[in-house]
């Protein structure tokens, strides 16, 4: 009797630490999301449908059990080790060499051993201690010298960088190293790093980038991707999965032709990657306006809570962390949802919490609980870890 009424207390200590309110809302939007992707994978035959269905379950499952570890765990003391984490870092993302498989699009950016029941995408598993790392690394240049060295500028964004390049080297998939970038851009705006370092910033990749078009030294599809983007006329066959999206979402109206009834959903040759790069454009089609604003809404408050406990956090790093992760979910937000409305180019992001994946739904939840872990340390004495 005496173990049981222990073990309440714990469930119940470790339920009072945790932040049930952003639980909450990953929760609502997950369950929202695997309702999404039962119907974009309705018109498939055999076990196609209840697989990813299953798979997205079970990883929500794993990432509220991690939350609740995560939220317990004091960061500052786990970055003592800090030279393991960034050979977590480069070594895991290295395994692509040998276990790499592609995904079908040209990238070798999955592992697949034949013992789990689903791949694992490094670079979602490695923003994690990444952003943990940068955290600490920003944290000690906006402590020390408020960042106004150039070396605080160098050496976190030559972190960001190397980590954009070996992702890329190894994987040909430009859209996850693209968020590593974002993740800085975010902390080093938060951390104080000065506005126009920032224009210089943009200025220079804008340049570089219209000199390797000029110079016809980019992948040939990555220049059409982009051209298309200013003229929709450009390829038919590249704006062939951009036009089917806008198609789902403009025929979608006000409210939508209801679920498991949309037409481009439930076609086989409709809308493609419709679980997880469009699953935007479902909801659209089949929810309408109204499903798409939801998403929206359900999105934005999950990040307004990491960036109001980034507001209460006792320590810098602590808050950088909140930062990180929630520039992380805006940057793929705003492509995903760009990329749907033929705004942005199709670079293979997925839509957080709500796109089919199953590396990506764990790594969202452990993010989220270390936000979580940061808000408990807000808490009283009396309230927090003894």
């Amino acid at each position: 009797m005496g173990i049981l009424i222990r073990l309440r207390e714990a469930v119940k200590d470790i339920l009072r630490r945790s932040d049930m309110a952003l639980l909450g809302l990953c929760l609502i939007a997950t369950m929202f999301g695997i309702v999404l992707i039962a119907s974009a994978t309705n018109y498939r035959s055999g076990d196609f449908q209840d697989r990813r269905v299953r798979l997205q379950a079970i990883g929500a499952l794993l990432g509220i059990i991690a939350y609740f570890i995560v939220s317990n765990v004091d960061i500052e003391h786990l970055y003592e080790k800090w030279p393991l984490f960034l050979l977590f870092n480069f070594g895991f993302i290295a395994l692509l060499l040998k276990f790499g498989v592609d995904d079908g699009t040209g990238n070798r950016a999955w592992l697949k051993f034949s013992w789990l029941p689903m791949s694992i995408q490094p670079a979602e598993v490695v923003k994690l201690s990444y952003t943990v790392l940068l955290a600490k690394q920003l944290a000690w240049f906006r402590d020390r010298k408020q960042m106004k060295g150039l070396d605080s500028l160098a050496f976190p964004a030559g972190h960001a960088g190397i980590m954009f390049v070996w992702i890329y080297l190894l994987s040909q998939d430009a859209g996850s190293g693209l968020i590593y970038l974002f993740i800085y851009a975010g902390m080093a705006l938060a951390a104080g790093l000065a506005w126009y370092w920032f224009a210089a910033g943009f200025t220079v990749m804008g340049l570089g980038v219209g000199g390797l078009i000029l110079f016809d030294k980019l992948p040939t599809y990555w220049v059409n991707r982009i051209l298309i983007i200013f003229d929709h006329s450009f390829n038919s066959d590249i704006a062939w999965q951009q036009t089917r999206s806008m198609l789902a979402l403009g025929s979608g109206g006000l409210f939508g032709q209801g679920l498991f009834k949309g037409i481009q959903t439930q076609s086989a040759g409709g809308l493609p990657e419709r679980q997880t790069d469009f699953i935007f454009a479902v909801c659209g089609e089949e929810l309408g306006m109204v499903g798409c604003l939801l998403i929206i809404l359900l999105e934005f408050l999950i990040v307004y809570r990491c960036f109001q406990t980034a507001r209460l956090a006792h320590s810098t790093m602590d808050a950088l962390i909140c930062i990180g992760f929630g520039s992380m979910l805006i940057a793929q937000v705003v492509i995903n949802i760009g990329m749907c409305l033929f705004v942005v180019p199709v670079i293979g992001l997925t839509l957080p919490f709500f796109s089919y994946g199953g590396s990506s739904i764990v790594t969202l939840y452990i993010a989220m609980g270390l936000v979580s872990g940061v808000r408990s340390r807000t808490l009283p004495d009396w309230l927090r870890k003894t």
